[in-house]
């Protein structure tokens, strides 16, 4: 089975662009600075500018500050004086410790996402899937990740636990991937990619116990092909 439009590689489209008028100004920077972030589209070391970004978004510098602010309070930026605000270096033990927490929530409860899942309609699912594959053939690096959180997300919302939703979500807003912008048309990327249909495939079948395991792997890349480090090609069967 073929899944997505990998085929189809559109240009590729930058985290920071003009924002319409109707959208929440403050967050929306903040989501499209945070992807830039996280990706690594902004690099570590790299000086912004408040009024330079409110260009680039077209809108006034307001909201940019108060959106740099938030960033700040995340880690993701630091002030510097009288020049604006510099991208954080990502620490690897930190970095070390968010997958080791992600690995403790995320993949054991596959069990019971399986339980909901086996035999049933994937549709939806399906379609998030997609729009990751989609997404990233078209290296939207913004629109990749958040169709990524949205389909993890998801179904981690199955367990019917509010509060695991909320700190699989924050956990997943402090992860920095800043080897992904290197991945662009990649065979490193599609494969990530499709590991969201392969775990669909496991979870429409029942099977927990595989669908724990790959996501341990999936996780994984955060350390690897997302870190822009090379992989093992065995490294799920290990």
């Amino acid at each position: 089975m073929v899944y997505g439009d990998w085929g189809k590689v559109a240009a590729r489209k930058h985290a920071i662009h003009e924002v319409r008028a109707e959208e929440n100004l403050r967050s929306k920077v903040e989501n499209s600075l945070a992807a830039a972030i996280i990706s690594g589209e902004l690099a570590q070391g790299e000086l912004v500018t408040v009024p330079a970004l409110a260009v680039r978004f077209a809108v006034s510098a307001t909201p940019v500050r108060e959106a740099m602010l938030d960033l700040e309070k995340r880690g993701f930026v630091e002030p510097v004086k009288n020049k604006g605000f510099r991208v954080t270096e990502v620490g690897t033990e930190g970095l070390n410790e968010l997958v080791q927490i992600r690995c403790l929530l995320e993949p054991p409860v596959m069990h019971i996402v399986a339980e909901h899942l086996n035999g049933a309609s994937l549709a939806s699912y399906r379609a998030m899937a997609d729009r990751i594959v989609n997404t990233a053939a078209k290296v939207d690096f913004a629109g990749y990740l958040a169709a990524d959180s949205a389909f993890h997300l998801a179904l981690i919302k199955l367990t019917g636990n509010g509060r695991l939703v909320d700190l699989v979500s924050e956990l997943r807003k402090q992860t920095r991937m800043v080897g992904l912008v290197g991945l662009r048309n990649t065979e490193e990327l599609e494969k990530s990619a499709l590991e969201h249909h392969e775990l669909l495939d496991l979870l429409g079948e029942g099977d927990g116990v595989a669908a724990e395991k790959l996501m341990v792997h999936h996780i994984g890349h955060v350390l690897g092909w997302w870190a822009g480090i090379v992989e093992a090609d065995d490294s799920l069967n290990a």
